[in-house]
């Protein structure tokens, strides 16, 4: 593992996108870090964490388009309602990862996801407020030094897995986190690093 990595283009950037894979280097420079607040969209992407795990990302990355296709663009007032005969269609889609427990756990996540949204401030700000609201900037020089979970992963991983989530380990909740900019992992000498930090807003912290 090693510091940034200059792409031909004369930008540097983290380690984890090959300079020969462009989908790897838009989502890099595009998506992963920038702070994200849509309650649907981090259910979105914390599913999708979940699928990851085994894993790499660029598999999921690739299929990211079916999944929104095959489960109603994530919509969690869908997916809760997902009868026997869905999941096997769900099974049968050749275009996402057809692995059952996962399957059936994104139904389950639903549930609680409303859940959430119906008794509390929402699931933005419920995931927020582990963080006061605020991304964490890290200074990273190397990505040997990034930690695969945190106190606070685990924390979020906690309290998320209390109230029925499924696959929300320690370790996906902090790949979770990098990519929806809880947390700027870009190291310090990639050009998006400076980028994210600029686009960090303060929240109110929430009373839990």
């Amino acid at each position: 593992m090693s510091g940034a990595i200059l792409h031909p283009d004369g930008k540097h950037r983290c380690t984890w996108p090959a300079p020969d894979n462009p989908l790897y280097v838009t989502y890099h420079d595009t998506e992963w870090g920038v702070p994200e607040y849509d309650d649907r969209a981090l259910f979105e992407k914390l599913i999708l964490d979940g699928f990851q795990a085994g894993l790499s990302w660029i598999t999921i990355l690739r299929k990211r388009d079916n999944f929104r296709k095959a489960f109603d663009d994530f919509q969690p007032e869908k997916i809760a309602r997902y009868t026997p005969k869905k999941i096997e269609r769900l099974m049968n889609n050749a275009g996402i990862v057809r692995n059952r427990s996962k399957i059936e756990g994104t139904v389950v996540s639903a549930k609680v996801w409303l859940d959430i949204m119906e008794k509390g401030p929402g699931f933005s700000p419920f995931l927020w407020d582990f963080l006061d609201g605020k991304p964490k900037v890290n200074e990273f020089k190397t990505s040997k030094k990034i930690p695969p979970e945190t106190p606070v992963s685990r924390a979020m991983s906690k309290e998320l897995a209390s109230r029925g989530m499924k696959f929300v380990g320690p370790t996906i909740v902090y790949a979770f986190m990098q990519a929806v900019g809880m947390v700027n992992d870009h190291l310090t000498t990639c050009y998006r690093h400076e980028a994210c930090r600029k686009l960090a807003r303060k929240r109110k912290p929430l009373v839990r």
